[in-house]
């Protein structure tokens, strides 16, 4: 060997070597099915994410196979996943997240849409505080109820056994204590207790009904837009900040733009379950004006015991404010109210 080989092999010896980057696996669950359009939007976000961090962040997704909502919320606490999309489980985390879930508080999509933009910097804010960031909002669809036999008025509905979600003590009292017959189970109970007759009522989205068939044996759904039940993704702070600083604006952008193009597919997607589900037997129980009034007299009727409870006062004065505030514009306008 040379002086001059010698000597470059001792240079280069001592030359600081590139520290390599170590993977970092974010594990995700959603309770929609394996390959629906929500898993596969997240599974979008996942490749989004490898292109922007050169493969530094994997994005793991489990659909539909690790348990209820609830179950979701308990695993991401103790850290066995790192991020989950939710919708009604929201509020486990964060129960200001209910200002949304106002029963007929909205009739359309664009009310809610301007609603949503100007309340959820603030619920995003409380979100963090308590340990995670959302990194995109959704939708699932308005929850219409799917029955065993016609529903037409809302003391028809107090007949009728009606899943709720376990483990949210406080919508199940609200469903009691107004007269309703609430069943809490898990999600996954479901189907199974559709067929046993353990229930005879599921509020759901139409896209849901359709994909774990419980259209089947709740054969009615009452042509009521009860809520718009929204969702969002969220991931745990201490994952999120070992992701090098300068990939996370993007990465978070990137989650933004695959949510935004799932919530109107989704949107479009329920017409459609809906469609299908009709050609397969559903029957679409049409509500008059007279029974419509009679619905919404007593919702609102419940309203001083969700204003408070379900949804923090002042959280439920502004949601209301800013439906009025839109409804109004629309009229300026000449649109409907």
């Amino acid at each position: 060997m040379t002086v001059r080989n010698v000597v470059m092999t001792l240079i280069l010896a001592m030359l600081p070597r590139p520290i390599l980057s170590k993977e970092i696996v974010i594990k995700m669950a959603t309770i929609a099915p394996n390959g629906s359009p929500w898993h596969q939007s997240l599974l979008q976000m996942g490749d989004r994410w490898r292109s922007i961090t050169g493969g530094q962040v994997k994005l793991i997704v489990y659909a539909g196979t690790l348990g209820d909502e609830p179950s979701l919320v308990e695993k991401l606490r103790i850290g066995q996943i790192q991020a989950a999309a939710l919708s009604g489980a929201l509020n486990d985390i964060e129960p200001a997240v209910g200002c949304f879930q106002i029963p007929m508080m909205f009739d359309s999509y664009d009310e809610l849409d301007y609603v949503r933009d100007r309340i959820t910097p603030r619920l995003e804010s409380m979100i963090e505080q308590k340990g995670y960031l959302v990194l995109h909002w959704g939708d699932i669809g308005w929850i219409e109820f799917f029955t065993t036999t016609p529903v037409v008025r809302l003391d028809d509905m107090r007949k009728l056994k009606l899943f709720t979600w376990a483990g949210d003590a406080e919508v199940l009292q609200l469903w009691k204590t107004n007269g309703f017959r609430a069943v809490p189970l898990a999600a996954t109970d479901i189907l199974p207790s559709l067929q046993t007759g353990l229930i005879e009522a599921v509020p759901s989205a139409p896209l849901f009904a359709l994909l774990n068939q419980s259209f089947g044996f709740a054969k009615n759904m009452t042509d009521i837009h009860w809520v718009p039940l929204i969702g969002a993704s969220v991931v745990s702070k201490a994952s999120w900040n070992q992701i090098p600083e300068a990939q996370r604006d993007p990465m978070r952008q990137a989650a933004r733009e695959c949510g935004a193009a799932l919530r109107g597919g989704i949107r479009k997607m329920n017409d459609e379950a809906l469609a299908v589900m009709q050609k397969r037997g559903l029957r679409v129980v049409r509500v008059d004006d007279a029974a419509q009034a009679d619905w919404r007299r007593q919702v609102e009727g419940a309203y001083p015991k969700i204003r408070g409870g379900l949804a923090p006062a002042e959280l439920f004065d502004e949601v209301r404010r800013l439906r009025d505030e839109f409804r109004a514009g629309s009229r300026v306008a000449g649109g409907k109210p």
